[in-house]
């Protein structure tokens, strides 16, 4: 983790995406803040993350196995889709 991710632990399949909001950790999946996820205690290449760069060939993430989420918005915009990137 980076000084510019914070560890976002997930609980009851949520995550506190801002100060305001908590949203459900499959979201994170298909955010472009996502840098990676926590699985079983293993930092991997978050979905979005992983479709936009070389990573293409990681595993499927099961999103609702993610123990924490590193997120590297430090603005608080919270959700911002990924599909807002690649189109």
């Amino acid at each position: 983790m980076n000084e510019r991710e914070r560890r976002l632990p997930v609980i009851g399949g949520r995550v506190t995406c801002t100060q305001n909001e908590a949203v459900p950790v499959e979201r994170c999946g298909l955010c472009v803040h996502s840098s990676r996820v926590v699985i079983a205690g293993r930092e991997l290449p978050s979905p979005a993350r992983a479709y936009c760069s070389l990573c293409r060939g990681a595993p499927d993430i099961d999103m609702t196995k993610v123990e924490a989420v590193l997120c590297d918005d430090h603005t608080g915009e919270g959700f911002r889709s990924i599909a807002n990137v690649i189109s």
